[in-house]
């Protein structure tokens, strides 16, 4: 199944040439455009593509005004592009603050003479982002007999639980739950050494 994309920017230049490179992808579908953050909001609604490219500055409505309104009417991961600018980098974290999943730096330059680079680059970003959601979800939830009771587990509902406190219905209360830990990433391993310090980096 194709990976449906919705295109937004007030340049028809720009418009034309991620459609180009977009359409020549296997397994990325173009179903649609959109030359402000208005007809955006109303095409994603009735298009409902899997992936949206959006443009920051546009008539009618900017485009970190319309990632707020989508991600409240109708979410869908949106790809933001941004101007290789203070004001440009400014504005990609108003729009990852507003909902936006990630963004590429918006060069005229690059996507009218490297078509082949940038080709790569959307392709890579917007299969990503189009992932099904169950691969990104938060951890599953937990079973009835998952439950904090106090150093002792119970195996039935209906026998009673420590710390004074009896479960109503024979349910026991969201508090006592014990909530599945997240699969780490990457295999953790012992150093094997005393470290001094730990950096952790993030994209923007």
């Amino acid at each position: 199944m194709s990976v449906s994309v919705l295109v937004v920017d007030d340049s028809a230049f720009f418009r034309k040439r991620v459609c180009e490179i977009l359409s020549s992808v296997v397994g990325i579908k173009v179903v649609g455009v959109a030359s402000n953050g208005r007809e955006a909001i109303e095409l994603v609604k009735k298009l409902r593509p899997d992936v949206v490219t959006m443009d920051y500055e546009m008539p009618v409505m900017d485009g970190v005004t319309a990632v707020r309104h989508i991600m409240l009417e109708c979410p869908t991961s949106i790809l933001m592009f941004s101007s290789l600018t203070y004001e440009g980098a400014r504005v990609t974290l108003d729009a990852l603050e507003a909902g936006a999943v990630d963004f590429l730096p918006k060069n005229f330059e690059d996507i009218a003479r490297d078509a082949s680079k940038m080709q790569d680059v959307l392709r890579n970003r917007i299969l990503a982002l189009a992932k099904p959601a169950r691969e990104r979800a938060s951890p599953e939830e937990p079973t009835k007999n998952q439950v904090d009771t106090g150093g002792a587990r119970s195996t039935d509902s209906n026998q009673p639980v420590k710390r004074n406190e009896r479960p109503r219905s024979g349910k026991v209360e969201d508090k006592y739950r014990v909530r599945p830990k997240a699969k780490p990433a990457i295999d953790a391993k012992p150093i094997g050494h005393p470290v001094d310090l730990i950096v952790i980096g993030t994209s923007t």
